[in-house]
């Protein structure tokens, strides 16, 4: 069930809340924030404001200040039963207190209490991180502001005291009443190439000589109806790269944040090996809980998640090799499963399988990912075909920490490609299950197609093990680099790697240079790439690479505050206290001891709003068009789609001291939820939401048609996508030397080629499913036969497509 808390109506009293103003510095592949949220008491007592926002995973949280009148108070970082003590004491005590943690149940959502807020009284608060940049296929850097908070999703009985039970207020979003503000500015001497965004953006201002530094901004107006994303393109983005910074003066030189660190930057040129067997068990499980009704996007007409993964896991199943294993989870409140346990991929059970995704419905309820995860996990292992889990969810998942720790207990026997669907999904659930797994992960937002990127994991899962990586150094006499990164158990074609070392030692005083190399072995090859660095450091007040070095360390060990063991525990808190940096059993508290009036009653609690975000065309509702009114008490309230589908209707009391408890069902005040209709399935000629006639729809078409083993049929179907007649294909096929459906398959082969050259990584796998089948079944002549192909086909390709 989700917990619903605080009023779903537009909210009368005023919003202590007035505006959020970002600061964003991208230097290289590193980017630092710093984010204000200006609050202001505009009411007649004194106020406790509380505020929940979302913030990427890999953010390493080291600075929190307040701004009152003036006066700065900086917050010390504490262990956070001590930061609680501390924060309930100062109010009583009549002063004002500060307190940012991040969530019990996530590590990617924080919290912000704001106590004793004097009536007009006006307090800025600033918090501060690092966060290092993914890269992208296309070389893309990625820097993304979340400003969509989604629910997040708990077991019925869950006991966790957290704040994303939803005790904020939810708001249409024409009412909020804050505004957000962004400036970037990025440089790096690789040479700025160009900056996209999915926002509006003032225009671009270029300050640096030959490109190598400029400055955007957030158009004036900006609506929290998406997360704010930046592409940065560099020039020479995959160039390997070392970069050292100095330690804090009075740390001693060996410790974590007194010596100096280095962050080394490898995109090792891993060679593209075809491998002779094709192996593998395939577990897609699959995200039916009532979010996934909602868009991809905001924009009018946006594809609905669940037919973008539906269409996305169609296209899986053609991709797969013949021989390998499979099985398809659904998962919500409960989960269903195509087969009892896995099955060969063939003909005949891919068939049942494509014929059952169509079928499916975003009609789970919830979103509880553990159950199903441990029953897969408890299957015994097919000999020869290693577990590979694809996991597609829009991030508002049950139990968080419990998930990853699960997926990390079983790291042994699978990886795990994950993939985050839509604005709004768990960074800490998405990356963590890639990386407890040794998988990889992909968020899909905006325009961005689901088909590309669950293709790459594909191609990724079936590629050769890279063994033995190994990561060495040559540095001076007496110079050494103890690695502070997990030590990399994988790494894929494509990926770029990025590593954290101290350096312990007398560096030299005249210029000196080190060399690091990173080595793997595959099918018994040995390769190695070296980069040469200065060993000077640079100072930087920010100690960004400490920083992230100590993010680093704690990801591998701060599994939340249930789910860490002692030890971990022990060691993460010594990290994060050492470096500054937050971690679950961290917290700030900041203190203003110069205002000391005492509180008469208690503090006036406001929940500061967040929006409801429907996300869809003033014409489609993002149900799907089967609206959904919850009635309780007198007033009937429209539900987001992410609240939809429980049954069950929780109403929050905020108690004197502010804190919320549910009401009791001794009101008896009945909840009805309307239904699903269930709609009539889809012809597969309309399937798909492309329109008639677009290559993505032909496409679409074309991959429902292959057979299995990678063949295609010879059928009036495929000779409408090829745009001619079956008389035509049957008159033209050379019998005497080709099977009906070996011309079938070298035309669809030919159109794929000609036809769908900017959606190549969708068809890639497919394609060489099919130029393997015919060159096993014996297909010769290529030469010849492509000229008739082509002049059918009004094509002018070369046979060179069909070779192996």
């Amino acid at each position: 069930m989700v917990r619903s808390g605080g009023l779903l109506t537009s909210i009368r009293d005023p919003v202590a809340l007035k505006s959020i103003a970002v600061t964003l510095s991208i230097n290289d592949f590193v980017a630092g924030v710093s984010a204000t949220l200006n609050y202001e008491n505009e009411e007649k007592s004194p106020l406790e404001a509380f505020f929940v926002f979302p913030m990427d995973e890999d953010s390493a949280v080291y600075s929190f200040e307040a701004f009152v009148d003036g006066k700065k108070i900086v917050a010390e970082l504490q262990d956070k039963y001590q930061a609680h003590k501390r924060y309930e004491e100062a109010l009583s005590g009549g002063y004002q207190a500060y307190l940012l943690e991040e969530d019990k149940c996530s590590r990617d959502v924080f919290c912000c209490n704001v106590g004793n807020l004097q009536p007009g009284s006006k307090v800025s608060l600033t918090l501060r991180y690092v966060q290092e940049l993914p890269l992208e296929d296309d070389g893309a850097l990625r820097y993304v502001l979340p400003a969509i908070l989604n629910p997040r999703y708990h077991l019925s009985d869950g006991r966790e005291d957290s704040n994303l039970d939803m005790k904020t207020p939810i708001v249409p979003l024409e009412e909020l009443p804050y505004t957000l503000s962004m400036v970037a500015t990025i440089s790096s001497q690789l040479g700025i190439s160009t900056i996209q965004s999915n926002c509006p953006l003032n225009p671009i201002e270029y300050t640096g000589d030959n490109k190598t530094s400029a400055q955007v901004s957030l158009a004036e107006g900006h609506k929290f109806d998406r997360d704010v994303e930046l592409l940065i393109f560099y020039r020479k983005v995959h160039s390997p790269s070392v970069a050292v910074e100095m330690g804090m003066s009075g740390r001693p030189s060996d410790s974590l944040m007194g010596a100096p660190s280095a962050m080394v930057s490898f995109y090792p040129d891993i060679p593209e090996v075809e491998t002779t067997t094709k192996c593998g068990e395939f577990v897609f499980l699959m995200d039916r809980s009532r979010s996934m009704n909602s868009p991809m996007s905001s924009k009018d007409k946006s594809q609905l998640r669940i037919d973008a993964a539906k269409e996305t896991l169609i296209l899986l199943l053609k991709s797969l090799p013949m021989g390998c294993y499979f099985n398809i989870y659904g998962f919500g409140a409960t989960h269903e499963e195509f087969f009892p346990d896995s099955v060969m991929y063939n003909q005949e059970t891919m068939q049942i399988a494509v014929k059952k995704v169509k079928r499916l419905l975003a009609d789970l309820g919830g979103t509880e990912l553990l159950t199903p995860l441990r029953k897969i996990f408890r299957k015994p292992p097919i000999p020869g075909h290693p577990l590979q889990v694809f996991v597609f969810t829009d991030g508002e998942v049950v139990e968080t920490f419990s998930v990853i720790r699960e997926v990390m207990f079983q790291s042994k026997k699978h990886r795990c490609f994950s993939f985050g669907i839509g604005e709004g999904a768990s960074t800490s659930l998405i990356k963590n299950l890639a990386r407890v797994s040794g998988g990889t992960a992909e968020f899909i937002t905006g325009n961005d197609r689901m088909q590309s990127k669950a293709l790459r994991s594909l191609r990724r899962s079936l590629q050769s093990v890279v063994e033995d990586v190994s990561l060495s150094w040559n540095l001076p006499p007496k110079m050494f680099a103890p690695m502070l990164s997990p030590e990399q158990t994988s790494i894929f074609r494509g990926q770029r790697l990025i590593i954290y070392s101290l350096l312990i030692g007398k560096i030299p005083k005249e210029e000196a240079t080190g060399e690091v190399c990173l080595s793997y072995k595959l099918h018994g090859k040995s390769y190695e790439e070296k980069v040469t660095f200065s060993l000077q450091p640079k100072p930087d007040d920010n100690l960004t690479i400490h920083r992230l070095a100590a993010k680093s360390m704690i990801q591998s060990k701060d599994f939340g505050f249930k789910e860490t063991s002692l030890m971990y525990k022990r060691d993460v808190l010594d990290i994060s206290l050492e470096s500054g940096v937050m971690s679950s059993f961290t917290a700030f508290v900041a203190i203003n001891k110069e205002l000391n009036e005492p509180i008469q009653g208690p503090l006036v609690h406001r929940d500061i709003p967040r929006p409801i975000l429907l996300g869809a065309g003033p014409n489609r509702p993002s149900d799907g068009g089967y609206p959904k009114t919850l009635f309780c008490a007198s007033a009937p309230v429209t539900l987001p789609p992410w609240l939809k589908g429980s049954g069950k209707c929780v109403a929050t009391i905020l108690m004197p001291n502010g804190t919320p408890q549910q009401r009791q069902n001794s009101q008896k005040k009945k909840c009805v939820v309307h239904t699903d209709t269930r709609p009539e399935l889809p012809h597969l000629a309309k399937y798909d939401s492309y329109p008639q006639g677009s290559k993505e729809h032909s496409i679409a078409q074309l991959i429902y048609l292959q057979n299995a083993d990678g063949s295609w049929d010879m059928n009036e179907d495929l000779a409408k996508i090829l745009s001619t007649s079956l008389e035509d294909i049957t008159a033209a096929c050379p019998t005497e030397v080709l099977e009906p459906s070996a011309w079938a398959t070298m035309l669809a082969v030919i159109w794929l080629h000609a036809n769908g050259k900017e959606l190549k990584d969708e068809w890639e796998l497919l394609e060489r499913k099919a130029v393997v089948w015919l060159h096993n079944n014996s297909v010769r002549g290529f030469n010849k036969l492509i000229r008739t192909a082509n002049k059918l086909l009004k094509t002018s390709l070369s046979p060179s497509i069909f070779k192996l």
